[in-house]
């Protein structure tokens, strides 16, 4: 299948970085906001962004006005109606993706995809929401979408063979490798991930080490780009504790209750970096030192 336009719904980060993935392979997107503020705001995040690699020399100047000319924030639900396919991408609350559903499952003709996108939701009940559960199906994307190779492609009890090729496709036109997933709880990564990021805190909390001795053991011993604190910081504690609460509720197994020490950084306020704090201190997207002591 040829993707030429493809809608989101929803421009926050993960939104806009699927939307700068998807206009860097030559797709035109339009972005659904609630309002013209958060299209602006979205739109000048993705800027933002795309200055930043500017900086890095990630990208031109001109494949930048490219990319931007081709990503199109709006809150008109009409421009919706002639996309190939719709993305959901708004906040990991069940009531809210079900809304979304509601609203693509009678706007878009009927033989579309839906994809939502969620890392650890029922595709299953999500997708009934739509009146067309065999044309829905769950793409989870690692952030950040441009620079990941891999995407979960998550089934639901419904979800035909047909639209699994379709999002198969995607996946391939994106250049990233498709995990394809039955749906379970957390899938194959978040899942996995979960884990090894509660015992990382579980280490700090229990004054073993400091944040910034576990990241770094961790990273150099076994090669990863960062360590799991870090990466819960960038990825936001409060969405790292959705995760594991979901997962945990689901499963009832110990192994995936949340760590008491990210439940008061989060009652704290301490998001990580969207905060400006968490495990490290952070100035944007630059990471600082630690900001936890060791309870010694």
């Amino acid at each position: 299948m040829e993707f030429r336009k493809i809608g989101i719904v929803g421009g926050g980060s993960m939104g806009r970085s699927i939307a700068e993935k998807l206009a860097s392979s030559g797709i035109e997107v339009a972005v659904l906001e609630l309002s013209a503020e958060q299209a602006a705001a979205s739109r000048a995040a993705l800027e933002a962004s795309l200055d930043a690699e500017l900086a890095k020399w990630g990208l031109t100047v001109s494949e930048k006005k490219v990319l931007l000319s081709r990503v199109h924030f709006g809150v008109d639900r009409a421009a919706l109606a002639d996309v190939d396919l719709a993305i959901e991408s708004v906040n990991e609350s069940l009531t809210r993706k079900t809304e979304v559903m509601r609203m693509l499952g009678g706007l878009l003709p009927p033989d579309r995809v839906i994809v939502t996108h969620t890392s650890t939701l029922s595709i299953t009940e999500i997708a009934a929401a739509s009146g067309r559960p065999a044309n829905v199906i769950g793409m989870h994307f690692m952030y950040p979408v441009p620079k990941s190779p891999i995407v979960e492609v998550v089934r639901g009890r419904e979800t035909s063979d047909a639209t699994l090729a379709v999002a198969r496709g995607l996946a391939e036109a994106l250049g990233k490798s498709p995990i394809e997933v039955f749906e379970y709880p957390g899938y194959v990564v978040t899942r996995a991930m979960i884990p090894f990021l509660n015992e990382a805190m579980h280490i700090v909390m229990e004054g073993v080490a400091s944040a910034e001795d576990v990241d770094r053991a961790l990273a150099l011993g076994y090669d990863f780009k960062m360590g799991p604190l870090e990466y819960a910081d960038r990825v936001g504690l409060d969405k790292v504790l959705g995760w594991m609460e979901h997962v945990f509720r689901e499963l009832g197994e110990l192994k995936y209750r949340p760590a008491p020490l990210l439940r008061q950084l989060v009652r704290a306020g301490h998001l990580g970096r969207k905060s400006g704090r968490g495990f490290f201190q952070w100035d944007g997207s630059t990471r600082g030192r630690s900001a936890m002591r060791v309870a010694r």
